[in-house]
């Protein structure tokens, strides 16, 4: 039995989720090899084979891949299928995007966001909004999962892997169902919000002082910004920092809740943080039940006072 993994970077550097979903895939006790897809790839590619625990590293390095698309990389992998008993990917964006159509196309169960693996093919996956936890076997030849990052550890570096160049499987990524048409990137010297330490995250009461109150807070602690999907949907900050179930999924050492009611798919996007603080007027807001620390306060007041009192330490 041999795992594959779908490797997550952004074109310059491996993330951090890859090497979390490599400590997943130890769980099978079996080689573990990582394609990495993309274009100008060498940097990633010397990055990925110095991950301990993998043998052997499949670059496809192609112009065409520079913006893949989940059409492409499914077919990538389905090429790549038949040698793997195991494909997984981390719960990633792209990989919500890739990974169904591949288990759609070897006709096999896509089982989504594991946070546990007690053995080969059962897992332990959240559902209702986090509020249950569920174990799944699958009697499928091949496994197609992918794993919250957050729920393992990172895979330090090793002795490196073996390196095989496949960029002849790029033009498998010609399937012209879909186009790339142009990409909006957020640029910020601040942590991925992902895989940062601390997380400062902001809800709708915010409004538009959102950046002003939370962004001081958040240099100081070297933080990443969050938001609730109702800060999101009243505009007030991007999608790409929504947290939670329809988000992004964190877990860092301390999370700043200011104005956050703690709906359920919120909670089921950060209840694991190691500790919680929570700013909000409302001494009835369900943050108060997961928080650690709470403060019942006018966030206006409170996270500027604290932001003060770090700047004077």
């Amino acid at each position: 039995m041999t795992v594959l993994i779908l490797a997550e970077h952004d074109g310059k550097q491996i993330k951090k989720a890859t090497r979390q979903a490599v400590t997943a895939a130890a769980a099978w006790n079996a080689p573990i090899h990582l394609v990495v897809l993309g274009h100008e790839l060498q940097a990633v590619t010397a990055e990925a084979a110095a991950i301990a625990g993998v043998s052997e590293v499949i670059c496809v390095d192609a112009p065409a891949l520079a913006h893949a698309l989940a059409e492409d990389v499914a077919a990538l992998l389905l090429d790549l299928a038949p040698k793997y008993q195991v494909i997984l990917a981390p719960y990633s964006a792209a990989a919500k995007n890739a990974l169904p159509r591949v288990a759609a196309l070897l006709d096999v169960a896509m089982i989504s966001d594991v946070i546990s693996i007690s053995a080969p093919a059962t897992y332990i996956r959240p559902t209702y909004a986090g509020s249950v936890l569920t174990t799944v076997e699958s009697s499928d030849a091949v496994q197609v999962l992918t794993v919250r990052a957050s729920s393992f550890d990172a895979a330090a570096n090793g002795p490196a892997a073996n390196i095989v160049d496949h960029a002849a499987l790029a033009a498998l990524s010609s399937q012209n169902q879909a186009r790339f048409v142009s990409a909006t990137h957020t640029i910020s010297d601040r942590p991925e919000l992902a895989s940062a330490r601390v997380v400062v995250t902001g809800g709708r009461p915010l409004e538009t002082r959102f950046d002003a109150i939370l962004n001081p807070l958040a240099a100081k602690l070297g933080a990443a910004i969050g938001a609730t999907r109702a800060a999101v949907d009243a505009g007030f900050a991007p999608n790409d920092l929504q947290v939670g179930q329809t988000g992004t999924v964190v877990a860092p050492e301390l999370y700043i809740a200011a104005g956050v009611s703690g709906a359920a798919q919120h909670l089921a996007g950060m209840k694991d943080s190691k500790v919680i603080v929570a700013i909000n007027l409302d001494p009835d807001a369900a943050i108060f039940q997961v928080a650690d620390f709470g403060l019942v306060a006018d966030l206006f007041e409170a996270v500027p006072e604290l932001t003060a009192a770090l700047v004077a330490e």
